[in-house]
């Protein structure tokens, strides 16, 4: 066997044997799992369990079509308009359409949401024309992610494994001239030991990177790691240079990455600076509804014309009865660090928020890699083109789980990966580190560069800075991988760079001002815009070594 794994450093315990392994156990994961446990062995490996997912931070809701004054025209013209041409429309409409049964299913798995009376209680986003998202007061994403999490855990076939974290993907060539997958190499975080799990099947769910910038609304695990992994083991990464920022954080020093819902301003709350005064108007039509790439870039503005740390939210003119019974978790929240929402503005500033790029898919979640699936902020489907619509996220995470699992229960199980053994990691050459200060600091730099040089707004001369910064630091902690044993932070800075490699690269490659990619040196668009997409280096060199065993 051919081991397409470079780095070795760990005692091999006995793999873990599963039908399917997901790796990651947000909404994507989950809804896969779910959705093949009646047929299928599935092993669960996730860094926390559900509540340590980006899905349950989600606040605003999930969009679908379910009255007779929308429509799924509608629903798709909205997607595709927020995506500033760069949507998949086949894909778009495949999500739109299937939004309702989605829906359904989430229902009848427990999931309660809103009502007024017999009718669902949908509130409007920027950049939606109809009030379409469906919600649980402003913690959907909590509640989602609590229905799946017990649905799941009611299922004999389904096995949770947390404290992990992913290291990479162990493949080999396969007979057909391709790659294979055949599982993963993984961390216990508890025993400081690296384990192998295989499966048929495996099926990235590991979230976004928004964790690569200073600032941002993610949990502590959006360090991309799926996204790294799959480029590593051959797959082609596409768009990453779209890196939505959520125009609404709060801005407080005890509240660390706490979103301020959209939904607030779809209720009538308003953006205005500190002498109280409206300034989104002067942006766009759609004022204080407009799409978040728009709204992110005139709040940045602002900040920078007038040297203020931040812009403010109020909603101080709503009835009280509806802040309180809309948004307690908000309302909560900030009277906890001394912010009245029902009297007083709320500071906010912009923040990394979502991964609009990610691994290449097609319509099933297939990658490059056979057996290897990505769903969720890990894919790039091409659902969210240059900019991602309010509340599609949880229904792409939803409809593509089940397009995931449907495929897979669909082909038959890898008989000619039955055959080969998992190769051994040694770490006989590999010694306990005392320079950890090395990783701490390194952390630090990169996410401020990112923030820094590949922000919101965008030139060369930044973004050859942050490349530059980027080559020195993969040099520093390659070097820290092959001589240490690996830690927790290690693996998931390794990742981060490679992560901000693929977007600096994707950012330089996209000479135009298109969605959230905004640029100063180039501020006209593309008449005929495409994908960026980065081929991996593995590709060629295992191209080149199935060509030698072809021969």
């Amino acid at each position: 066997m051919i081991n397409l794994h470079e780095s070795c450093h760990a005692i091999m315990i006995s793999p873990t044997q599963t039908g399917v392994l997901v790796i990651g156990g947000g909404a994507a994961g989950l809804a896969v799992a779910i959705r093949l446990a009646k047929h299928a062995r599935v092993t669960i490996l996730s860094k926390y369990d559900s509540s340590g997912s980006t899905t349950n931070r989600a606040q605003g809701g999930i969009a679908a079509v379910t009255e007779s004054n929308d429509s799924f025209a509608s629903h798709v013209a909205d997607t595709v308009q927020a995506g500033a041409g760069l949507c998949d429309h086949t894909i778009v409409q495949q999500v739109v359409e299937s939004a309702p049964r989605a829906i359904n299913r989430l229902i009848e798995l427990g999931m309660k949401f809103d009502s007024v009376g017999n009718q669902l209680h949908l509130t409007r986003e920027g950049g939606h024309s109809h009030r379409r998202v469906l919600h649980v007061a402003d913690a959907t994403g909590q509640a989602i992610a609590s229905t799946l999490y017990e649905a799941a855990s009611r299922l004999e076939n389904i096995t949770f494994v947390t404290k992990r974290i992913a290291i990479d993907l162990i493949i080999r060539p396969s007979a057909n001239h391709t790659q294979r997958v055949l599982g993963v190499y993984a961390f216990n975080e508890d025993t400081g030991r690296v384990e192998s799990f295989r499966g048929d099947h495996v099926v990235l769910a590991t979230g976004g990177a928004s964790k690569v910038y200073l600032y941002t609304s993610n949990p502590d695990g959006s360090t991309g790691d799926g996204i790294a992994m799959a480029w590593r083991a051959g797959c082609r990464i596409a768009n990453m240079e779209f890196n939505q920022f959520h125009p609404t954080c709060l801005y407080h020093p005890e509240a660390r990455s706490f979103l301020i819902s959209e939904a607030l301003r779809g209720e009538g709350g308003r953006l205005v600076l500190s002498d109280g005064s409206p300034f989104m108007h002067r942006f766009d039509e759609r004022t204080d509804l407009a799409p978040r790439d728009i709204v992110a870039r005139a709040i940045d503005f602002e900040m920078k014309r007038l040297g203020e740390d931040c812009v403010y939210l109020d909603v101080s003119d709503l009835p009280r009865q509806r802040i309180e019974s809309h948004f307690p978790t908000i309302l909560k929240r900030l009277l906890e660090v001394g912010i009245d929402i029902r009297t007083e503005p709320i500071p906010v500033v912009p923040a990394a928020h979502y991964t609009c790029g990610g691994v290449m898919v097609d319509q099933h979640g297939r990658t490059d890699v056979e057996g290897l699936y990505a769903v969720g902020e890990t894919a790039y489907t091409g659902l969210h083109g240059a900019n991602r619509l309010a509340s599609n996220s949880l229904l792409e995470c939803l409809v593509f789980g089940d397009a995931v699992a449907d495929h897979i229960l669909s082909v038959a199980s890898p008989v000619d990966a039955a055959g080969y053994s998992i190769p051994e990691w040694d770490e006989s050459q590999v010694t306990d580190s005392d320079e950890d200060v090395v990783l701490n600091h390194n952390w630090m730099e990169l996410r401020r560069f990112m923030w820094n040089y590949v922000g919101i707004v965008r030139t060369n001369k930044r973004l050859q800075r942050a490349a530059n910064r980027i080559e020195l630091l993969r040099r520093e902690v390659q070097e820290y991988y092959s001589n240490y044993r690996v830690n927790a932070d290690l693996l998931e800075l390794r990742n981060l760079i490679d992560v901000a490699d693929l977007i600096v690269r994707s950012a330089q490659w996209r000479q135009e001002s298109r969605g959230l990619h905004y640029t100063l040196d180039y501020p006209d668009q593309w008449t005929n815009p495409q994908p960026s997409v980065i081929n991996p280096p593995l590709r060629a060199r295992t191209q080149s070594i199935l060509e030698e065993l072809a021969s």
